[in-house]
């Protein structure tokens, strides 16, 4: 059956389906009104019906929908001025620029993401945005790293042999197979989580334990030999095989041949693996243009399924963002289908920059659904604007954003076969049991994902490690408490037993894509985050709306930040605000406050803001010490990333420590250069 085409050799083909049931400098402006990012705070229920904000965007912070030649053209204007603009930024003789993506809002400013190298070594952490007006002067800048890119030496102590063995070892750790170079020893300046220093880079290939294929960077300090970092490439996600329907799908007709190639779409196409493991396989062609049967036997439904998932989430970045593919180049990636044998996930790599599907367990459950194919095109965009490293606290934002967008795609698809909801492969009966894979409203229903954010999140798996940003985005969009949407009912509570008011998904999903763009680094934590958010609300809404003010109370209710205006949440409080210095990689020191009037025990949720200020936080090492002299960590020395202030709110179990009595703060700096002080801290008892 053919639909007419609305260009020469390109069709809007239907396709059957069968519904299946079974399943920096500081940003001025707006940023000099925001907190620093905090990280504080169990959770009741909000109203049925939450109103949300009324405020309106303002347009002139809205981005504009550049054709691919126009973002060509900035791209080389800032091409063009980058040695100015190092220079305007103060960077030293040997940094140079990169540029490596442009955004443009109404009102004219320009926001350009920039790579930098080192004495001709590219720097790994040291990306960074540059915000300039329309008057062509430079309003703000956002850094990965705030540490001064001056390696002791460029000279390396160890061969790039001996960092090669350490990068095969770790890539045949675990259960992974047929590791190998994919890319030798590089020379680099690694600057992503301390001082920047020399080291190598080293790609391992092969496969993951469970199939995947494997693009392992190994970075080793190149005058130690100590492994500083690893990351995985490879970018997973999993999602259902919700069949959508009979959908239009555009296709390009060649002679008596029709093929998956998109032509309004960037050429986008679809191949079939046919169970292999490389390569891009067949690309999908027939006699007709009638694609699939709505079956899994049908290998065309898996490849119409991906089809048309890439088509939407192209449509949505474009119409809702205005972003004109993955780079913004007006470019498609492409998909390929029926990867390998019983494989239950799926994958974007930047190294091929394409979606990769397999077909389930029994290969009767092709992950091709709507938000899988969203979720995966999403690690690629992510991977080409914020390029969130994909390990840590940012590993767990890169997989929170697929996620997000995954499911504002579904919302946006309009699908109803598959109707949007904050449900991650409830179709897909990955777990035996009809349950999904992922909740966002509440994240550790699925057993693994956290609601809220602990010092410890960052050293557990990516796909759990994002719980709380998707706990987040639910809590922005649709507020706490229980409500029942597209027929699907949630209940989602908060960190600190507070209510939060949503403002209404299509305000959230324009604040994380700017702050996605804008404001994040290849570095940022969740901390960061918050900070970001809040720099993208008041540029969009302003720092006095209803809007700004539910970004804060959202971050509240899963432990990052605390509560606009009430101290974190009430209860009674004990503060120190008398300056105390920090000596420079010197003895520890220590601030007090004396509680007094409490009964009993302290509780399993005290309380603990700090305020430090301090050119390199991951130098430090910060304790709570409790009256009989306990000592509670709060960081240690050499986390926290590189950025600079450590303002933050840590929850403690201390129910086995007597309330009353003289507490302290004990802070000590491990390492030379950078300087600070203890600003104030303060205990909340709930």
């Amino acid at each position: 059956m053919r639909s007419s085409s609305s260009r020469r050799g390109t069709s809007h083909r239907r396709t059957p389906h069968t519904p299946r049931r079974t399943a920096a400098v500081a940003l001025a402006g707006v940023a000099a009104l925001i907190a620093a990012a905090v990280q504080g705070g169990t959770a009741t229920a909000a109203p049925e019906k939450a109103p949300s904000a009324a405020s309106k965007a303002n347009p002139g912070s809205e981005s504009v929908r550049l054709t691919p030649a126009q973002r060509a053209a900035l791209i080389r204007e800032a091409d063009a001025a980058k040695a100015e603009t190092a220079k305007d930024l103060g960077l030293g003789a040997k940094e140079k620029l990169v540029v490596r993506d442009v955004l443009k809002d109404r009102d004219g400013t320009v926001h350009t993401r920039y790579e930098r190298t080192y004495d001709g070594l590219p720097v790994l952490g040291g990306d960074l945005v540059v915000e300039s007006t329309k008057a062509d002067a430079t309003a703000a800048v956002v850094k990965a790293t705030r540490a001064a890119i001056k390696p002791a030496t460029t000279k390396t102590a160890v061969s790039a042999a001996k960092a090669r063995q350490q990068a095969l070892k770790a890539g045949e750790a675990g259960e992974a197979k047929d590791a190998g170079i994919n890319r030798a020893p590089r020379k680099v300046i690694w600057a992503a989580n301390g001082k920047p220093v020399v080291a190598y880079e080293t790609v391992v290939g092969g496969f993951q334990h469970d199939g995947t294929p494997q693009e392992l960077h190994v970075v080793t300090d190149a005058t130690t030999g100590e492994k500083l970092f690893e990351w995985e490439a490879i970018e997973t996600g999993t999602g259902n095989t919700v069949y959508s329907g009979t959908v239009d799908l555009t296709t390009t007709q060649s002679g008596s041949t029709y093929n998956l190639t998109d032509g309004a779409r960037g050429n986008h196409k679809t191949y079939n693996l046919n169970r292999g493991t490389s390569g891009t396989g067949t690309l999908f062609s027939g006699p007709d243009d009638v694609w699939g049967n709505g079956t899994p036997s049908n290998l065309e439904s898996a490849g119409a399924d991906a089809h048309y998932g890439a088509a939407l989430t192209w449509d949505y970045y474009k119409n809702v963002h205005g972003r004109s593919g993955i780079r913004g180049d007006g470019v498609g990636a492409y998909s390929r289908v029926h990867y390998g044998n019983n494989y239950v996930n799926a994958f974007w790599s930047d190294s091929c920059f394409c979606m990769t599907y397999g077909d389930g367990s029994g290969n009767a459950n092709p992950l091709t659904s709507i938000d899988v194919a969203a979720h995966e095109m999403t690690h690629g965009l992510t991977s080409n604007t914020a390029g969130l490293n994909y390990s840590g606290e940012s590993g767990g934002l890169n997989e929170a954003t697929s996620d997000i967008f995954g499911s504002t795609v579904e919302f946006y698809a309009n699908n109803s076969s598959d109707v949007g909801d904050y449900l991650i492969g409830e179709e897909i009966n990955i777990n035996g049991d009809g349950t999904p894979l992922r909740y966002m409203d509440k994240p550790s229903k699925d057993g693994s994902s956290k609601d809220s954010w602990y010092s410890g999140i960052g050293s557990i798996d990516v796909h759990y490690s994002s719980g709380p940003a998707n706990h987040f985005f639910y809590l922005l969009s649709e507020g706490s408490g229980t409500k029942t949407i597209n027929g699907v009912t949630y209940n989602s509570s908060t960190s600190d037993g507070l209510p939060v008011t949503g403002i209404g998904r299509d305000k959230a999903e324009k604040i994380w894509f700017r702050a996605l763009t804008t404001k994040f680094t290849s570095t940022t934590n969740y901390a960061g985050a918050r900070t970001g958010t809040l720099a993208a609300t008041g540029e969009l809404y302003g720092t006095d709306s209803a809007e700004y003010k539910a970004v804060q109370h959202a971050w509240a209710g899963i432990n990052v930040g605390t509560r606009p205006g009430d101290g974190g949440g009430g209860g009674t409080s004990f503060e120190n605000t008398a300056d105390v210095a920090i000596p420079d990689r010197g003895a520890a020191v220590t601030s007090s406050v004396t509680v007094s009037g409490r009964t009993g025990n302290a509780p399993s949720n005290l309380q603990v803001a700090v305020d430090i200020v301090h050119t390199y936080i991951g130098d430090l090492k910060v304790d709570l010490v409790a009256p009989d002299g306990t000592a509670y960590t709060l960081k240690g020395y050499g986390t926290g990333g590189s950025a600079d202030n450590l303002n933050t709110t840590y929850t403690v179990n201390a129910s086995s420590e007597v309330a009353n009595g003289v507490w302290k703060l004990r802070v000590q700096d491990n390492a030379a250069v950078d300087t600070g002080y203890i600003n104030s801290w303060k205990l909340t008892f709930p």
